[in-house]
Formats: C-alpha cells, sequence, structure tokens
C-alpha cells in the first residue's frame, strides 16, 4: 500500500509570541487569540478544536477538549526571519542564519530601478514599502493613463511589479518579472528573495482588486531540501497553491495552482482520492494575502471556519495510515500594528486516524522537525536539519 504524507501550511496562523518577538517588534503578538478576541468569539472551528489547536492557546468561543484526537505542541523557528521562504524551506530542513537582502525604508536603488527600465523598455513608478491594496489606490489610475508599471516592496525581501492585466496584459507583467529575477541574481546586494507579479482589475481607485494571476519568481533553495531526497528516491512530491513557487521548482513532481485558499483545500481532498506514494505539501496563501496584511481580523476568522468545515471533509476521505500535518510558517496578526507577519510560534498538529488518540508533543526547536518526520516515514535522506517526532505519534 502507499505511504502517503499530507503537510497543510495555514499561511501566517502564528499562535503567540515567542523569545525572540521582540527582535522583530512583535513581542504581544498573537495572529489566533487576537483574531477570535477582536470578532467575540463569533466563529467556530469545531474540527480543528477537536484535534487540539485550542488546547494550545486559548481561543474565544472555542473552548479546550478534554482528549484531543491529535499530537499538539507549538514550534519555534529556529532561523533568522518572519517570511514565507524562510519558514517553508525550514520546514524541509534548511535554516536561514542571514536576512535575505530587503529595502524596505530605501526602497530599490538608482542603479537597480535604471537597469530594470533599460531591460523592460518600462517606466516605473511607486519604488517604496507598501500595502498592496493601498499602493493601487495611490497609483492605479496613474498607472492606466500612463503605463508606467508599480513597483514596490514590503518588509519581507521582495520587490513586487504590479500592472492592469487590461492596460499591461498578464504576459508582459510575467515577461518584466523574469527580467527583474534574472536582474537581482546578477549582484548579491540586490538578490532578493522573490519577484512577485501582482495583476490587478477594476476602473478606479475604489473598484481595483488582484486577481488571481500572481506569480511569485523565488531565488532556489540554497541547499538540498527533503523534497529533493523524496523525488531522487522515486516518491510523489505533489505541491498545491504557492509551494511550486517557494522552492522555485526544486523537488517538486507534480504542481496543482490554486486560485484560493478555499479551491487549495477542495483540491487537497480531491489529491486524498487519489493514489500517491509520498508527500502532499499544501499552501493556503488567503490567510495571509488576504486577511493578516490587510489587518481583517473578520475576514481571517471566517477564512479559518471555512476552512474548518473542508478540513472535516479532508478528514473524512482520508486512508487509516495517512499522516496528516497541519502547521504554519509565521504569523501575521491581523490586529497587530503595521502590515506585515509577525513573529511567533506556530502550531504543530499531527493526525493519523488508526493513532490511539493524542496528547502534547515536546515543544519543538525547529519546523525542520517536520521534515525530519516526513523523511523517516519515507524512508528517504534528511540533508539538513531537525528531529523526527515519528516515534513519538506511533
Amino acid at each position: 500500500m502507499n505511504n502517503r504524507t499530507f503537510v497543510i501550511v495555514v499561511d501566517s496562523l502564528g499562535i503567540g509570541s515567542d523569545e525572540r518577538s521582540y527582535l522583530y517588534g512583535d513581542d504581544g503578538a498573537n495572529t489566533l487569540g487576537h483574531m477570535f478576541e477582536a470578532t467575540q468569539g463569533r466563529y467556530k472551528i469545531p474540527t480543528l478544536q477537536k484535534l487540539g489547536l485550542c488546547n494550545l492557546i486559548d481561543v474565544k468561543g472555542n473552548e479546550r477538549v478534554d482528549h484531543p484526537l491529535a499530537y499538539i505542541t507549538k514550534m519555534h523557528e529556529a532561523s533568522i526571519g518572519k517570511d514565507t521562504m524562510t519558514g517553508h524551506w525550514e520546514m524541509m530542513g534548511l535554516w536561514i542564519n542571514s536576512a535575505f537582502v530587503s529595502f524596505t525604508d530605501t526602497g530599490f536603488p538608482k542603479e537597480l530601478m535604471d537597469e530594470l527600465e533599460k531591460r523592460t523598455g518600462h517606466k516605473f513608478i511607486g519604488n517604496y514599502a507598501a500595502s498592496g491594496t493601498e499602493i493601487l489606490k495611490e497609483l492605479g489610475e496613474r498607472h492606466m493613463q500612463t503605463g508606467e508599471l508599480i513597483i514596490y516592496t514590503s518588509a519581507d525581501s521582495v520587490l513586487q511589479i504590479a500592472a492592469h492585466e487590461e492596460v499591461t496584459g498578464l504576459d508582459e507583467l510575467y515577461r518584466v518579472c523574469e527580467i527583474a529575477r534574472e536582474m537581482t541574481l546578477e549582484r548579491d546586494e540586490w538578490k532578493v528573495g522573490r519577484i512577485i507579479a501582482r495583476p490587478f482589475i477594476g476602473q478606479d481607485k475604489d473598484h481595483f482588486v488582484r486577481t488571481p494571476h500572481r506569480h511569485d519568481y523565488t531565488v532556489s533553495p540554497y541547499g538540498r531540501t527533503v523534497l529533493n531526497s523524496l523525488k531522487d528516491a522515486g516518491r510523489d512530491v505533489i505541491s498545491i497553491g504557492k509551494i511550486n513557487d517557494i522552492f522555485n521548482k526544486e523537488g517538486i513532481t507534480r504542481a496543482i495552482h490554486s486560485d484560493s485558499s478555499h479551491e487549495g483545500m477542495l483540491q487537497t481532498i480531491e489529491t486524498a482520492k487519489e493514489d500517491f506514494n509520498g508527500l502532499c505539501f499544501v499552501n493556503l496563501v488567503d490567510f495571509d494575502a488576504k486577511w493578516g496584511h490587510r489587518r481583517d481580523p473578520e475576514g481571517y476568522a471566517k477564512e479559518l471556519e471555512d476552512f474548518d468545515g473542508l478540513l472535516k471533509e479532508l478528514l473524512e476521505v482520508l486512508r487509516e495510515d495517512d499522516l496528516l500535518i497541519i502547521t504554519a510558517d509565521h504569523g501575521n496578526d491581523p490586529t497587530w500594528k503595521g502590515t506585515d507577519h509577525t513573529r511567533e510560534f506556530v502550531p504543530l498538529i499531527v493526525y493519523r486516524k488508526d493513532q490511539k488518540g493524542g496528547g502534547h508533543l515536546a515543544l519543538r526547536d525547529t519546523f525542520a522537525d517536520i521534515g525530519a518526520t516526513v523523511a523517516l516515514r519515507h524512508v528517504v535522506e534528511n540533508p539538513g536539519h531537525g528531529t523526527s517526532f515519528l516515534e513519538e505519534i506511533i
């Protein structure tokens, strides 16, 4: 019988500040706890509650359970940073010991901008750190009038280019982003972690909406990950959502694009009905992109309630010996100051239908324990960090 593992990353679902949060200005942040406080406990997550999520921290309106169905604990992030790539790469064994270059306070240097305009044939406006939705309100109409592309960054190591689908077109936006990726790899001082194409539609600043046609152009992982080991051993590595982008296709055998987190869960449910031997690795990005960055606790809690219902459907179709791991890559407290990620603990929920109950695992020192567990379960090399918890759940 095929050996199947599902790792679902609820993007940005932090569960409280850790010992390093103060270094990032995030001491006191709590994505899960604060969103349910802000929404007065109106939203219910009974499936996650039964698995034991609400035993890790207080979640207003969702009580703790006496006998969680899953094994649960909190995880520290060992790497420096609090971004998407850092969190996911660490899960699969790589630690980031120096932060990716960022341009939060300065914008991109003139030399980079001049070269980008020369190579792409486009003029750019913006060039500062901003919320993706706010910058469209500020510069979207000018872009439509002049054709100038909008370039901006954030607290993360990103260069983002926004363009209207009916003005610039997707193919041209992607071409420009590919050139930006090529350019920024040529010099270490320009080497941002991700170039992100940010297409949008709408007729004016009050109606601009970002579309699902976002595309990320990432740097490749600096070393081998558990994904490489699985692929090299002939195992399936199925990515759902932006996993394929995060790892720059490294170690992936099949990539499934999602237009939303809801669709990503539906795709995961359908994948669970298939025969495969290996890992299904899922990222659900809307929690972060739509609700965390926009500081919308209502939207975040509602999305989590929707996820909870779909998770119940997934549990029903899992096989007895399938291993399900639910976690997050960082926090993004929707009640916190600013618009950026928050450095927090993340949850670890581990479930198999055939396990005899659940309980608490030891606190994990690194997200890489997930990859170590996947490697041991599928009998492949773990080329990086991490300690398996497989023996603790059998």
